[in-house]
């Protein structure tokens, strides 16, 4: 339920984003007494996962229990979360006001970027039904959850050909599908000597169910215990952009830049998690958004001072 809000009232910070980073970011700052407000859309990346790996104490836990438990550490501290979405962005002043999509408006002093980005998949019919379950992308997300299994790899991106290796130091059952994708000749090499199994043509679709899926592809469908894609990471950017930023482009998708530290090229404007580092796990994601956090604080800390010596 979203609390009331002044209209007239800025916060110090607001946070857009309510995953990982937005709430660790939020916790830092309001330990550091600076007013906090989280705008969030609900749709968490991570929520057809059942588990969250790497995570430090909490290994194995369901990603949107990891969220409650996160957000409810930061309400403790007096963060508001406002469940909306931010429709427009402008400068007002020294600062910034949001537009939500519900009609009100947040204003602050500062603007934290937590959206987090798209998985886009291969425009191969089957594929969204497991995503996060038997449809994988990460080799360190879940991989050792499938290490031993029969798995396939779906030649989508360049990026798939690493796959294939990371993969199979997981298993030595490895069927690499490779589509239309180009296989240098290294790769090809590596393959062999690692016993990757190639099956060519494209693939029209996957069925079954995670431990027993089918990949149709050739006159025969390939049966397969797991299988990994190499989505095309899209930064949620329009904030950002709305505000004049220019989102950047690598191998594997978007992201906004930002310097350690999380500060991005727009004066008052830091960024943290997914959407700066498609690679971000959720321990990476949450350790980012601290840091922005405390950057954020330092900036204002600064300003606050200024002002007293002006």
């Amino acid at each position: 339920m979203n609390s009331a809000i002044d209209p007239s009232a800025t916060v110090d910070v607001a946070v857009v984003g309510g995953g990982a980073g937005g709430p660790a970011a939020a916790v830092a700052l309001s330990r550091s007494l600076r007013s906090v407000v989280v705008v969030d859309a609900g749709e968490p990346r991570n929520a057809p996962a059942a588990h969250a790996f790497d995570v430090l104490g909490r290994e194995g836990i369901d990603p949107l229990d990891l969220l409650a438990a996160g957000r409810e550490e930061a309400r403790g501290y007096g963060v508001r979360f406002l469940a909306d979405r931010v429709v427009t962005a402008d400068r007002e002043g020294p600062g910034f006001r949001l537009g939500l999509l519900g009609g009100s408006a947040v204003r602050s002093r500062r603007l934290l970027l937590a959206t987090g980005l798209v998985d886009e998949l291969p425009d191969v019919p089957g594929l969204r039904r497991w995503w996060g379950a038997g449809i994988l992308h990460c080799a360190f997300c879940h991989g050792y959850e499938v290490r031993g299994q029969h798995v396939g790899v779906l030649g989508s991106r360049p990026s798939s050909l690493h796959q294939v290796l990371l993969f199979r130091a997981l298993t030595d059952r490895v069927t690499f599908f490779r589509q239309d994708l180009d296989v240098p000749a290294e790769s090809a090499a590596q393959f062999r000597a690692l016993g990757v199994e190639v099956v060519e043509g494209a693939a029209r679709g996957v069925s079954g169910e995670p431990g027993a899926l089918r990949v149709d592809v050739g006159s025969r469908p390939v049966e397969v215990e797991a299988l990994v894609v190499a989505p095309w990471f899209r930064a949620r950017g329009e904030v950002f952009a709305q505000l004049g930023g220019e989102l950047a482009t690598n191998a594997v998708g978007q992201f906004v830049p930002v310097q350690p530290g999380g500060a991005t090229s727009l004066p008052g404007v830091w960024a943290a998690g997914n959407v700066t580092d498609p690679g971000a796990v959720v321990a990476a994601a949450t350790g980012a958004g601290v840091l922005a956090g405390v950057a954020v604080h330092g900036d204002l800390v600064q300003e606050d001072v200024r002002a007293l010596v002006a």
